[in-house]
């Protein structure tokens, strides 16, 4: 799995395969008696610790999978997971969430303690429907059965079998000849699993509906703000979606032609968007990518450098290419053991590197807030601030590339990929929020509608300044590969969010790197209890994704990338 396969890396505390013992735990948190806002602060406190001990061996559970979806055995403890404890948690949660909102002493809860978890847990009471809890169960079988074809998607290349995740590197390749045949043979692998996607993507969207009715919606994007707790509007997104394409767009049109000068290619094709003018990959061992990284980290902060290494001696890092591995990168909380675990399978490219680096941004912030003393707990957790810290430790550490770029030409073409990814931060998922804004408001949709849609919405956002003549089928079905559309519904825009977020610290840490790095770990370890706005406060920078702010934002990206000409 990692360097260290042989830790135990997450707590099994808990036997998630005894449910009558587990049922007999939760039983015991339901019945037990509140008759003070002391006792309710003490049940609070037990029910956390009790949903840790489960949490994190359902996590481990799930990364074991992930790791290696081939694995009989880790299917089926994750499968059980998901559709004999899953259930019986969501009934019991739900219980818990009533018992909390019917004693009168949580009025009497401190607010700024607990006023988020109150909010939420309110909003969780409000959408709970039994009816529900099948179509969840359901709903993470197609989530598995889409990490399986993922994981198990193999592409021949050069004479020999290689996981999908490994030609997708080859797109970085200084060689235009074998970036266009990388980027063919990928395409040409999703159609092939294509009636299969189509079919999980159908019943995830019906499921999904059935939800937000079940609930008292029209459709599950209204549902799913309002399950969110979002503390902005259904209407702003769609302002923020405009202002992208006023601003940024007109900006990464700019942006596309500096890349094709530089490239001196007559036409910007697909596989010229990518990091082709290095000449190469930046490591080609995880031993060379953890050691650089540990390095870049250590230049930085010595507790960044510190946190890495406890991860890279512990078992937490599996960031190894493997057939059978699912695809994408991620972070889980092991909130139980007050670790994290961070999963990356990528081959050896530029993205590779900056996706360990974005991980580790999540691993900084799950361990200030370990420190805390307040733990990690799910009201917690909102994508608008979590990846505000990936995103900024990416740009925090935008001036180390040159540990794995020592030529100065190729560190500033590391670095302007670096700025022209922040661009792409702020254009695809926009892409990919309005392309869900479509598909759960249009749930009769079909396939072909469904390619459509998206091949319109690559056009106009992603894509907008490539030339994909002759392409459009391979483009239209290339939401296959998004793993957040199948598993994390409306998980996007935030990405959009935070890098306007991390694109204001970075402007910080161009004047006073010392003061941008303070702040990003102030803001990292803030009480999370705290609105968003204030959050961000606490990091020094605003959350603001107004037009006013992307123009200013696209001015200052652009401005970089003209100092790296």
């Amino acid at each position: 799995m990692s360097e260290l396969s042989s830790i135990k890396y997450y707590s099994d505390a808990i036997n998630l395969k005894d449910p009558e013992a587990l049922e007999a735990r939760l039983q015991q948190m339901l019945q037990q008696e509140i008759k003070s806002v002391a006792d309710l602060e003490e049940w609070l406190e037990g029910e956390r610790k009790l949903r840790e001990e489960i949490e994190e061996a359902m996590y481990g559970h799930q990364i074991d999978f992930y790791c290696d979806t081939t694995n009989a055995v880790m299917r089926d403890i994750f499968l059980h997971d998901q559709t004999a404890v899953q259930p019986m948690l969501m009934k019991y949660l739900a219980e818990f969430d009533k018992k909390l909102l019917d004693s009168s002493f949580h009025e009497q809860l401190d607010d700024k303690k607990y006023g988020l978890m109150l909010k939420v847990r309110r909003t969780k009471a409000e959408l709970f429907r039994e009816e529900n809890i099948p179509l969840t169960v359901r709903e993470q079988e197609l989530v598995t059965k889409y990490n399986e074809i993922m994981g198990g998607l193999s592409i021949e290349w050069d004479g020999e079998t290689k996981p999908y995740s490994f030609v997708e590197g080859r797109l970085d390749s200084p060689d235009q000849v074998i970036r266009e045949r990388a980027w063919r043979a990928l395409a040409a692998a999703r159609l092939r699993v294509k009636p299969q996607m189509d079919e999980l993507m159908n019943e995830l969207v019906s499921l999904r509906h059935k939800m937000a009715v079940n609930a008292g919606f029209d459709n599950y994007r209204d549902y799913m703000f309002t399950m969110k707790n979002r503390e902005y509007s259904i209407q702003d997104c769609y302002d923020f979606h405009d202002s992208v394409e006023k601003h940024v767009i007109p900006a990464w049109d700019r942006l596309a032609g500096i890349m094709q000068t530089s490239l001196g290619i007559a036409s910007y094709r697909p596989w010229d968007k990518g990091p082709c003018l290095m000449q190469g990959a930046p490591f080609q061992t995880v031993s060379e990518l953890m050691d650089g990284v540990d390095q870049m980290l250590g230049m930085t902060d010595p507790y960044f450098q510190e946190r890495f290494r406890h991860m890279r001696g512990n078992g937490l890092l599996d960031l190894e290419v493997r057939q059978g591995k699912a695809p994408g990168g991620f972070l889980e909380f092991l909130p139980a053991t007050q670790n994290a675990f961070i999963f990356c399978n990528f081959s050896p490219s530029f993205f590779a590197l900056i996706a360990l680096i974005h991980e580790m941004g999540h691993a900084v912030n799950a361990y200030l807030q370990y420190e805390s003393g307040e733990g990690i707990q799910e009201h917690q957790l909102r994508a608008e601030v979590a990846e505000l810290y990936s995103h900024g430790l990416e740009l925090l550490l935008l001036d180390k590339l040159h540990i794995f770029y020592t030529d100065d030409k190729e560190c500033r073409n590391a670095q302007r990929e670096e700025l022209s990814r922040a661009f792409t931060m702020l254009i695809g998922p926009v892409a990919g929020d309005l392309f869900q804004h479509w598909l759960y408001t249009n749930p009769d949709h079909t396939p072909e509608e469904r390619d459509q849609k998206y091949l319109e919405l690559e056009k106009r956002f992603t894509y907008h300044p490539v030339d994909i003549t002759g392409l459009e089928t391979e483009v239209a079905t290339r939401w296959t590969a998004v793993t957040h559309y199948f598993g994390y519904p409306f998980y996007n825009i935030e990405y959009s969010m935070s890098m306007v977020g991390a694109l204001q610290l970075l402007q910080i840490y161009r004047k006073d790197p010392a003061r941008a790095t303070s702040l990003y770990k102030q803001g990292a370890g803030a009480d999370p209890n705290q609105s968003i706005a204030d959050i961000y406060r606490d990091t020094g920078i605003e959350f603001d994704f107004t037009e006013r702010c992307l123009m200013k934002t696209s001015e200052f990206v652009m401005g970089l990338i003209n100092e790296l000409q």
